[in-house]
Order: structure tokens, then sequence, then C-alpha cells
């Protein structure tokens, strides 16, 4: 069909556990020859499906099954998954960074990908040369990107290092000038995956503006990956849900977004992960109202933390606990810094610390946990820990009735004056 920008039909990507590239010259040469004897690939028979949280027993993994999609010209594609659900490995072979296993895309016009920081820069060159550099591989004339270049200056807000090496700039900044390279290059198909949740708020907003624009405006089709539901509830109208490498839900964005968060939180209301750190800390357990088995709205929150420091230093150091909402929407942070409560700074020492939330009225819904160390002094993370904690606030009543919107439910008394 004409209006269709990208066609896939029954795409595979398998890998080999530990081997960077397809393997041994044996496995190249028993891949070529089944090929020429017209047979299938013979270790495509053999891969596991991508799940994380089941220990592999196979030296291949699928990290993409049987993918089928069609995505229209000036459509803006939400694609939502957990960690690891096949979401950027999609995004490679149809950028053509790495090739698929079986199976085909075909794209019509330009791709320009925003993968991952700095990805296609050059490092050694300016933000100026750079521009010029992924113009130049997207096919357009001198001509054409210098017509541009002032815009994409403008919209990465780098005037100062446009001639700065590529090298000095901080993610953040390699972040602004890959989006705008890509945005104003005119591409006929924009790529984005995460990397926007590198760059501040005021970005993060300007960027999806610009999306909405090529979309609406110029007509150009935009595949857009991310965590936060709320963007991506604010930019797409049709959205996919990915899980273990296969395509599980196409639909609706709001229907997607409901999928997702259903299949990922209702089984486990309360989920605590435990054993978590790195050379500074290990996170030994995080809960929420321990002994209880359900939260309901109104309802204390009391979060038990116990972790060890490893070394003793004279930092001082500070924990936060960031509260999200199932859209990926911030909507407390806690710290003992705000307490002024100081950790002991002993080394190889099990603590115990609670932050208790009184008066809190959330709405009902999912939340996930934030855990942050911090250094106090440069008020540097030194170690974060995603989705440390997972739990449900429900409605204390149980009747047929519309949820009701926002991040608070307060409790409210109407009376007559």
């Amino acid at each position: 069909m004409s209006d269709i920008a990208i066609k896939i039909e029954h795409l595979y990507k398998q890998y080999r556990l530990g081997v960077i590239g397809t393997g041994t010259l044996s496995h190249d040469l028993n891949r070529f020859f089944a090929k020429l004897m017209g047979k299938d690939d013979p270790y495509a028979k053999v891969g596991e499906v991508n799940d994380r949280t089941q220990k592999s027993t196979s030296k291949y993994v699928w990290a993409l099954q049987d993918i089928n999609l069609e995505v229209k010209q000036g459509e803006v594609l939400g694609i939502i998954g957990k960690n690891g659900a096949g979401k950027s490995t999609l995004l490679k072979i149809l950028s053509k960074v790495t090739a698929p296993t079986k199976g085909s895309i075909k794209a019509k016009g330009r791709i320009a990908s925003l993968l991952e920081v700095g990805t296609g820069f050059h490092p050694e060159l300016t933000g100026r040369e750079n521009i010029f550099l992924n113009g130049a591989i997207l096919g357009m004339t001198k001509a054409e990107i210098k017509a541009k270049l002032d815009e994409i200056v403008a919209f990465a807000g780098i005037e100062k290092y446009v001639d700065t090496p590529v090298k000095r700039y901080s993610s953040g900044m390699k972040v602004r000038l890959g989006f705008a390279i890509a945005a104003h290059l005119e591409p006929e198909i924009l790529v984005v995956d995460e990397v926007l949740a590198v760059g501040d708020a005021e970005f993060q907003k300007k960027a999806i503006g610009k999306m909405q624009d090529v979309s609406k405006n110029d007509g150009r089709t935009v595949l857009f990956v991310s965590h936060n539901m709320a963007s991506i509830e604010a930019l797409c109208n049709y959205s996919i849900v990915m899980n273990n490498g296969c395509l599980e839900f196409n639909g609706k964005t709001s229907e997607a977004i409901d999928y997702y968060l259903k299949t990922n939180f209702e089984s486990t209301p309360i989920k605590h992960y435990t054993n978590k750190g790195n050379e500074h800390i290990t996170l030994h357990s995080i809960s929420v109202n321990k002994n209880s088995k359900a939260i309901y709205i109104g309802d204390e929150l009391e979060f038990e933390v116990t972790f060890e420091l490893k070394r003793t230093t004279k930092t001082r150091f500070d924990i936060s606990l960031q509260l999200l909402n199932e859209k990926n929407v911030v909507v407390a942070t806690v710290s003992t810094a705000f307490c002024n409560y100081e950790i002991k700074n002993i080394s190889e020492k099990k603590q115990t610390i609670v932050f208790r939330l009184q008066n809190t009225w959330l709405n009902e819904g999912y939340y996930s946990v934030i855990f942050r160390l911090v250094e106090n002094r440069a008020n540097r993370a030194v170690y974060r820990g995603d989705d440390v904690l997972t739990f449900e606030i429900k409605q204390k009543v149980v009747q047929e009735y519309i949820k009701t919107n926002g991040i608070l439910r307060p409790n409210v008394i109407v009376e007559e004056k």
C-alpha cells in the first residue's frame, strides 16, 4: 500500500550468548551450507525466549520472535515494554545497525535514528562538523545542510560550543544535538529510543513538540520508545507492547498502556527486590508496609531500607527514594537530607532506616521506587537502583465507579452551608 511507511514481516533476531558476532567459523560454515541447500538456519531451532527472569539452558536466545507490523506514513508509533523486551533490537534492525536472523523490514524513505547517547558522532570532530557528517550520511547536499545549520544549533542550545569537539560535550548536550540533527535534516522516518530521558524536562517537552510537528505538519513517521507513559500518551495515537521478544499488543495508545500496566503489575501487587548495589553500597532489602498484604488509599506508607556501606570515608551520604506512578511520573521524593537524618558512615555493617510518610492520599494505581545513594557534598548519585520496589494502592470499598484522574485522592467532606 502506498501509505505504508514501514512493513515488518515475520521478523526474528537471534543472539548467541556471550559471543560478539555470529559465533565460531564452524557455525558460519554450517549456516552457509544450509542456506546453499535451501534449508533453515540449523541454529535457529535451538534458541530460547528472551526471558530475563529465567536461567538460560541454551547458548542461543531469541531477542525478537515473529514480529509483524505495519506503520503508516505520518503516524507516531509508541513502543512500550520492560527492559530486555526487544524494543531497542527492533529499532537497531530498522536502523540497519544489525541484521535480522529471519524475516524482512521494508521502509519507505530515509531513516534518522537516535538510539544511544552520541550515536553517529565522531568525538574528535566539532558539533558543526558532526552536523555536516550526519547530513552527508543521510544523503543530503552541503547546501541543504547549511540551510538547516542555524536552526539545528539553536534547537540544541549549543551556540557557544558548536565549534568545540563533541568529546567534550556532556551526555545531555550530545542528546540535544543528536535529536536536533535527526529531527531537522528531514528524514522520512525518525526513530527515537529512550535517550531523551537523559535531557532535562524543558528539552524533553521541546523534543516531544518537535516530534508532533514533524508528524502532523510534515507527514513524517516517528517511532518512539519510552518508559514514560505520560510522554507516550501525549505523543502517540497508536502503540505496541513488547514482551520477551514478542509483540503482544497493537492498538490505541490508551489501551496499550492499560494492557502493559495490567500485565506487569497486577499479578504482583507488592514486589520487593533484594541484594542490589555496587562498590559503594549493598542494598539488602527494601519494603513498604512490611506486614501488610494490601495498601489502601489514605494508608500511612512506611518504607524500610536495610543496607550496608562498603567503605568508610569522610564523605557524608544520603539515601533518597523517588516514588513514581504507573506512567513513570515522579510523584514524590523523600531523602535523609530533607529530614536532617545523618547516616552512620560505618563500613561492612548492616543498617536499617525507615521512611514514614504520614497523611498519604495517593490515588489508586501502581507505583515503583528508585533508590539513590547520594554523595552529600557534591549532590552526586554514586548508586541508583531502578524499580527496587513496586506496589499497588487500592480503593478500600469495592464498587462500580469511574477511576478518578490525578495523582492525589484526598479525603473530601462535602457539607451544606
